[in-house]
């Protein structure tokens, strides 16, 4: 894209490459459920993360089949429930208008905006200097991010694996989202959900701050340790430690602060 600069700046001969924000609507057995503008790729990762991550299904397995139909005016998502989640759905059903970076609009009620989270039962220890090797990890991943500096990213590290998933995307929840759905795609679909999450084992990597709804899907996600590169507000704080997930924040090269759970992380 041609752009005008200021102050000695450069662009590639070709212009600046910016990145596409396009209206997604995530549609459950014929209705609209939200309409978020997200980033136009990983689009059924999406589908699933969101859909587990907001509980509108409690397994992947739920999920009986997701169509894609695009239009010039956006992405629709069509999800197909089975018979229980679609009853559940149709039970809290709601509407949700979220621009980029929202994640809690449109709700029905305050009980349900500070819900109780997932509780997380794993007893992973990681190093510190893992999170920063994972980190730099995460950033070589960043493909939009390198062509754009426009994008944030949510990855997962495992030891002996190393960075076994990275979604990009225009906002941070979508970015999980997407995450979310991949790792869901890496496991087996008849296991026990209840018993075994995809973020079991490993440390997840955020480009972001930590609001309370980075931790309640990290939390679904199963992911005992949360590391973003921005503070965390009070209530994620307060909800990670509830969530019995080891919180770590301002993570950059020179440290990073640990908030809860702190006896996860060796080396401190």
């Amino acid at each position: 894209m041609p752009v005008k600069t200021h102050g000695g700046r450069s662009v590639p001969a070709g212009g600046r490459a910016v990145p596409e924000e396009t209206p997604v609507a995530l549609s459950y057995n014929g209705t609209t459920q939200a309409v978020m503008m997200a980033s136009p790729g990983d689009l059924e990762d999406f589908a699933v993360g969101f859909t587990l991550t907001e509980g509108l299904a409690e397994r992947p397995d739920e999920i009986r089949s997701i169509d894609i139909a695009v239009f010039d005016e956006g992405i629709d998502l069509r999800i197909w429930l089975d018979t229980r989640a679609a009853t559940r759905f149709s039970e809290r059903r709601r509407g949700l208008v979220g621009p980029t970076g929202c994640g809690l609009c449109g709700i029905e009620s305050l009980g349900e905006a500070v819900r109780v989270p997932a509780h997380v039962r794993d007893e992973t220890r990681i190093h510190a200097g893992v999170i920063r090797e994972a980190q730099a990890l995460m950033v070589a991943g960043q493909a939009l991010r390198a062509e754009t500096s426009a994008v944030h990213a949510a990855a997962f590290w495992k030891d002996g694996e190393g960075l076994v998933g990275l979604r990009e995307d225009v906002g941070r929840h979508n970015a999980l989202d997407k995450l979310v759905g991949a790792l869901s795609a890496r496991m087996d679909r008849v296991a026990d959900w209840s018993q075994r999450r995809p973020g079991a084992g490993g440390l997840l990597l955020l480009t972001s701050r930590v609001s309370v709804e980075m931790v309640m899907k990290a939390a679904v996600l199963g992911a005992p340790v949360l590391a973003a590169v921005s503070a965390p507000t009070a209530l994620a704080v307060r909800t990670a430690d509830a969530a019995g997930i080891t919180l770590v924040a301002s993570a950059r090269e020179d440290g990073f602060e640990v908030f809860t759970h702190p006896d996860r992380i060796d080396g401190l």
